[in-house]
């Protein structure tokens, strides 16, 4: 998938493509961003793949949804708070209520600090920007198994939880059940019009 990016990559910076996403589940594995350091990193060996986004250690698998948006942008910061607004608008359409916590990126689940209940991040953003367009993106924790997490710091963040949808609602909400909402509002947020394009396709 790593190599698919850069294709698509390569030619939405040569103009051959228009913006485009890939959405996907992962096999189990942690990448590694710029910014991980080795007290981020599985204690116990785990492999873990480097990568050429920004951010810090995490994990993808099954039951997560990832997003690899490859569009061409003029600013990263308003870009970021996109990616984040589109993965609150699909919270909120499952049921979730989720937003931002100052200082940290990517979407959360607010606690409550009165009753020792922490922050927990049920979406994480990680991305790299090269010659105006984007790679990496987002990932949201629909029906995973959470305990994936305990192996490492994720993103560096060592006081906040994670979660998912189906934690959250008590019911299973599955990467299939996430994916319309997703595409939906990522189409409305880069006011685009959506349409699938196959794997094939990226390599005509």
């Amino acid at each position: 998938m790593w190599a698919l990016q850069r294709l698509a990559h390569a030619r939405r910076v040569s103009g051959e493509l228009d913006d485009l996403c890939l959405l996907l589940e992962h096999a189990p594995v942690y990448t590694a961003g710029k910014r991980t350091g080795p007290e981020d990193r599985p204690s116990d060996g785990t492999p873990v793949i480097d990568v050429d986004r920004g951010g810090r250690v995490t994990w993808h698998g099954p039951g997560q949804l990832v997003g690899y948006p490859i569009v061409r942008i003029d600013d990263v910061i308003p870009y970021v708070r996109l990616l984040e607004e589109v993965l609150i608008q699909v919270c909120a359409d499952l049921g979730v209520v989720a937003g931002r916590v100052d200082g940290r990126a990517g979407v959360w689940v607010r606690g409550e600090a009165s009753h020792g209940v922490p922050d927990r991040r049920l979406g994480a953003i990680g991305i790299r920007v090269a010659k105006g367009v984007t790679m990496h993106g987002f990932a949201l924790n629909c029906a995973n198994d959470l305990s994936w997490y305990n192996r490492i710091v994720p993103c560096g963040i060592r006081d906040a939880g994670v979660t998912s949808l189906s934690a959250e609602t008590g019911r299973r909400i599955t990467v299939d059940e996430v994916i319309p909402y997703a595409e939906k509002r990522l189409g409305e947020a880069l006011k685009a019009e959506i349409y699938d394009m196959y794997e094939e396709d990226l390599h005509a």
